[in-house]
């Protein structure tokens, strides 16, 4: 009986480790950046064609490569960071496995260009499917150039799994605000399709935050900076005030990694709730500096997943930090003088004279004086305004004739909700404390959740407006300028055209702003971008390329920010509305996200409890 166990090949095994180290273009993405960090390169320009599907190019300058290192680079397990098991424990670069290159090359075609600076020519190689199509010397600059073409061309299964352009272009963006917010000493420049979309020079860290998340942040950041024997943490928090519902930026780093822990995370959340709701989520851009040799990053093959050895005394610190900062923050005003858009503050002069401001007086004008003075008075022309009065006097008939009438006392679900009792609804209505909605019904008492109520009712009215594109558009007087991080800017082609739909329209000013020139003319009094900002974000956080899961999404997330808050008085004409409308709802029992808005309290239970 032959064998039946035999080592697989090498072009088989390195498609396996792709599958865990690369799972996307932004993955192809992450592995080139970070190598080029580790080669020293202190200018990195990352070039993408439809949303690295076809094209991913990643130029730096840093130290380059020879021929013999090139070649070997792509080699499984090859690698210069480590050379005993006890390297692993000391990691201070961010690529280490070796699997990266060799798992890239095994499911597209790469071509390389690498030289020294000590070399008068570089190396270019060509690889397909890991194997080697060509290698030969070159003219190139100091540096590496790796381009990346047509990512699991030989996998069809994996390439078939990949999200829409739009998914796949805000992944990329993601792990690129996790890079550049760790390098800030490093030039970045982003590349879409053969534009420029974002520059990035060599700044401090808080400029680094503001260029990638907007103006509007720097306003927003607390510093914090805390030094101990176990390690540094150093970075920003926001303001209580700026924490959301919605997805916000929280960022944890571990010597210039990027990482996620759940742990600090409830470390920072501790520190703020006795300051934001208990459904809000607080923003921060914090940074770990600690001996190497405590820490653990061997353990993912992503490395986005860190064991701390002092994991609780951090903890410790960490809030206490927070905490600490979140103090203070208001007793000490600072001043920023990093920023790239103070103003200048002019150089006294004494030989200049400034001249005293000039104003206008009629010496002939007498407040006290009647009409009948020497001082001719304006004639005011007559417009005519009783003519645009004339014709109403009849609909004003119409309109107390309805006022005067009775409304209808039953309402049934257009739907025919089971979950509903038949309900006989009294035509008065009467509001608890601001919240409640009571009205009598046949079987007992119902009480119905004003605010849940208006969400319902709003989020069909919307989603069919998305659906119909029947949005009614209102023009805005000053139009209010919406700033986006990057990653927001990259999700916004997304639902750009449910936005216009709904009746918001938005012009391009550049830089990842945008002009609101218009919003729905239902909530032309509340605030356009937060509106706007708040369905990115919820767009973002469901992550779906199903276009009626966006919609309804964006329409959900609109009837929240829009609908009547608790604490609002409501007349009796506005209640009858609301449970008009409610019952003319499909489903007026349940909000969209399935929170209930109807109880019912029975004849016999009132009865029971009065015994």
């Amino acid at each position: 009986m032959p064998d039946i166990i035999h080592l697989l090949p090498d072009s088989i095994a390195n498609q396996i480790a792709a599958g865990e180290v690369i799972q996307r273009p932004a993955s192809v993405v992450k592995e080139l950046i970070e190598n080029s960090l580790d080669a020293g390169a202190t200018h990195i320009i990352l070039s993408v064609k439809d949303a690295g599907r076809t094209f991913i190019q990643v130029i730096d300058n840093g130290k380059g490569m020879s021929a013999t290192d090139l070649r070997m680079a792509f080699e499984r397990h090859a690698t210069s960071k480590i050379r005993s098991a006890d390297d692993l424990f000391s990691l201070t670069t961010m690529g280490f496995r070796g699997e990266a290159l060799p798992s890239i090359a095994a499911i597209s075609h790469i071509e390389v260009k690498s030289r020294r600076e000590e070399d008068e020519l570089g190396s270019l190689l060509v690889i397909s499917g890991s194997k080697v199509e060509k290698q030969e010397m070159v003219a190139a600059a100091t540096g590496t150039s790796i381009t990346v073409k047509n990512i699991f061309f030989n996998v069809p299964a994996r390439r078939k799994f990949l999200k829409s352009n739009e998914t796949e272009r805000r992944n990329i963006f993601t792990e690129f605000e996790r890079i550049v917010l760790v390098n800030p000493d490093v030039e970045f420049t982003l590349i879409e399709n053969g534009v420029e979309t974002l520059h990035l020079p060599k700044t401090g860290l808080r400029q680094r935050i503001v260029q990638i998340e907007g103006k509007n942040t720097n306003q927003q950041l607390i510093e914090i900076n805390e030094e101990t024997t176990l390690g540094k943490i150093y970075g920003y928090i926001a303001r209580p005030e700026f924490a959301r519902k919605g997805k916000v930026n929280q960022f944890f780093f571990v010597n210039n990694r990027y990482i996620r822990h759940p742990y600090f995370h409830r470390a920072v959340t501790t520190a703020f709730e006795p300051l934001i709701a208990a459904n809000e989520k607080p923003g921060y851009y914090i940074y770990f500096q600690v001996d190497p040799d405590t820490i653990d990053v061997n353990i993912h093959p992503t490395k986005t997943e860190v064991k701390f050895e002092n994991e609780q005394a951090l903890w410790q610190i960490l809030m206490v930090t927070v905490k600490e900062s979140l103090g203070k923050f208001n007793a000490i005003p600072t001043i920023d003088f990093d920023r790239d858009d103070a103003p200048e503050i002019p150089v006294y002069d004494p030989s200049r004279t400034s001249s005293m401001p000039k104003v206008n007086v009629d010496p002939g004008y007498n407040p006290f004086h009647s009409h009948r003075t020497e001082t001719p008075q304006p004639k005011v022309p007559a417009f005519g305004w009783e003519q645009l009065y004339k014709g109403f006097e009849k609909e004003k008939e119409l309109v107390d004739e309805i006022e005067g009438r009775t409304p209808a006392t039953l309402f049934k679900p257009a739907g025919g909700d089971r979950n509903l009792p038949e309900t006989e609804l009294s035509p008065e209505h009467y509001q608890y404390k601001q919240k409640y909605i009571l009205t009598s019904v046949k079987s007992g008492l119902m009480i119905i959740d004003q605010h849940k109520a208006h969400v319902r009712i709003l989020f069909d009215k919307y989603l069919e407006q998305i659906r119909n594109k029947r949005g009614i558009s209102q023009r805005v007087l000053f139009p209010e300028v919406l700033e986006l991080s990057a990653s927001e800017a990259a999700a916004l082609p997304s639902i750009m055209e449910d936005l216009e739909a709904l009746g918001f329209e938005l012009s391009d000013l550049g830089n990842h702003s945008f002009a609101i020139q218009a919003v729905p003319s239902e909530i032309e009094n509340a605030a356009p971008a937060a509106l706007i900002r708040s369905m990115i974000g919820k767009s973002m956080e469901t992550g779906s390329d199903v276009k009626s899961e966006i919609q309804e999404s964006i329409a959900l997330s609109l009837a929240n920010l829009t609908a009547i808050p608790y604490g609002n008085t409501l007349t009796t004409e506005e209640m009858l509305l609301i449970v008009s409308q409610l019952f003319a709802s499909p489903s007026p029992t349940y909000t969209p996200d399935g929170q209930t808005i109807i109880s019912v309290i029975s004849d016999a239970e009132i009865e029971k409890r009065m015994q």
